[in-house]
């Protein structure tokens, strides 16, 4: 196999586990429809590149850490099924993760986006 083949198998693999997680997760779905809100609100206040930057990093963060949160139960299920309380704090942590990635992405886009809706609403 060449290397062309192994590295478009493994963007595969690594797609079907996007699409999977995005049927399956509901917060994954929130969160990707929030990004794409927020594209368009950059592509319409016509943001800086420094700022689409800013909103490019922080919005992947939050998709990352959901799609590695994900991940984290799925295989502490496999491990310990919820039979020890363990299970329940590692899911607990890993969605604060989560959150806490989320409400930065919040504070950035209110941040960017606040003066230039207020200035419309003047």
């Amino acid at each position: 196999m060449t290397k062309i083949k192994k590295i478009a198998k493994s963007f595969g693999f690594a797609w079907r586990g996007i699409v999977m997680v995005a049927r399956e997760e509901q917060n994954f779905g929130i969160e990707l429809t929030a990004a794409l809100v927020v594209a368009a609100l950059a592509i319409i206040f016509r943001v800086s590149h420094v700022e689409a930057a800013i909103l490019v990093l922080v919005c992947g963060g939050v998709l990352v850490l959901e799609l590695l949160n994900s991940a984290l139960e799925r295989v502490v299920d496999l491990v310990k099924p919820r039979l020890h309380p363990y299970v329940a704090e590692m899911k607990n942590i890993s969605a604060g993760a989560v959150l806490i990635a989320s409400i930065t992405a919040v504070l950035v886009a209110v941040c960017l986006f606040a003066p230039r809706i207020a200035a419309i609403l003047r």
